[in-house]
């Protein structure tokens, strides 16, 4: 019984995914016909300037949104698992995690608000790809900050206060004992933040302006015509990509860790 209810659920959640991988393969342009083998929807994916525009576009904001929200999210873990009890800690962790249980329409509308207002005050930043990095990176920081902080509650203070107490300075300590030691978690938020932000489609349309359109968007804006073969070829290909960036991240990760271990 639980075997088939295991067997149901794994099913269920990859059953869908394996057909849209074998629906890029087919020769006939209905996604519900199939008519042999064949690659001709990856070379119309290749053709395609607009798909192509797109995906550059997502990869730049992506690589970019990432590492803001690393950087920052880094500053803020550390400031939650090292500094103890500070003036408005509660919330400061209230407003870090605000993205994590707030609507991405809430979000996305509050964030499109703050552009408007930034833009008739100051005449900057103006709805681009700039504004959808900057909101990419809003959202990335509540994911990279819990996963610093957990990961500094787990490895504890004993290394950091040995190396203190052998007279190295904050600084010192924090470049060769505490930032290693976070290689995995931060290995791991960048990954996560770059793949939320590449598959955002909510607040992008929220905040982006002409000639931002996202790859995600485009699909998005595809599908309302219907699935087509070039969107199940480019969806075989994202997830290839995720794949290998989750592998390359487990294994930075892992090299990382061993060093920051001996």
């Amino acid at each position: 019984m639980r075997s088939g209810a295991l067997l149901f659920g794994y099913a269920f959640l990859y059953a869908p995914i394996a057909l849209l991988v074998l629906g890029s393969f087919n020769d006939s342009r209905l996604t519900t016909v199939w008519t042999g083998f064949s690659l001709r929807w990856y070379r119309a994916l290749l053709e395609d300037a607009a798909i192509r525009e797109a995906a550059w576009l997502s990869l730049r904001i992506a690589a970019l949104s990432a590492t803001g929200a690393t950087i920052l999210g880094t500053m803020a873990g550390l400031a939650l698992a090292r500094l103890g009890r500070f003036r408005g800690r509660r919330s400061f962790t209230a407003l870090l995690a605000a993205p994590l249980v707030l609507p991405d329409l809430l979000l996305g509308l509050a964030l499109l608000l703050l552009f408007v207002l930034l833009e008739r005050t100051l005449g900057w930043p103006g709805r681009g790809a700039l504004t959808v990095t900057l909101a990419h990176i809003t959202l990335g920081i509540a994911y990279v900050a819990f996963t610093v902080r957990a990961r500094l509650a787990g490895q504890g203070m004993l290394l950091e206060q040995a190396a203190a107490d052998l007279g190295a300075p904050p600084l010192t300590v924090l470049r060769r004992i505490t930032l290693p030691l976070l290689a995995p978690a931060l290995a791991a938020s960048w990954g996560l933040a770059f793949v939320l932000s590449l598959d955002d489609v909510v607040v992008a349309s929220f905040v982006s302006g002409p000639g931002a359109t996202t790859l995600p968007m485009l699909m998005f804006s595809t599908l309302r015509l219907g699935p087509t073969p070039v969107l199940n070829a480019l969806a075989t290909v994202l997830l290839l990509l995720t794949l290998l960036l989750g592998w390359a991240a487990w294994r930075w990760a892992a090299v990382a860790g061993g060093k920051a271990r001996h």
